[in-house]
């Protein structure tokens, strides 16, 4: 009976060191990411609506909109072919 007791304390520490350990990996990808340089998620609506719908086939519209509002993000070039 001790041995299960034992081996049931060993689980629950590893995965909290599993839990701490992905959350921390989170916070810093977030950080790195300028996440947390903003106030809010999205810079206004245009942008929200965008990052629900329009994120699979964006048009040069779109991509004109993304720079003249200011949109937040890492500015990703096209791969040339």
């Amino acid at each position: 009976m001790k041995n299960g007791t034992v081996k049931e304390k060993v689980k629950r520490w590893l995965a909290l060191l599993g839990m701490v350990l992905v959350l921390a990996g989170c916070g810093a990808a977030a950080r790195e990411s300028g996440f947390y340089e903003h106030k809010t998620m999205y810079r206004n609506w245009d942008h929200f609506i965008f990052s629900l719908y329009g994120y699979k086939k964006v048009d040069p519209k779109e991509a004109q909109e993304s720079k003249e509002q200011n949109w937040w993000g890492r500015a990703i070039e096209e791969p040339r072919r």
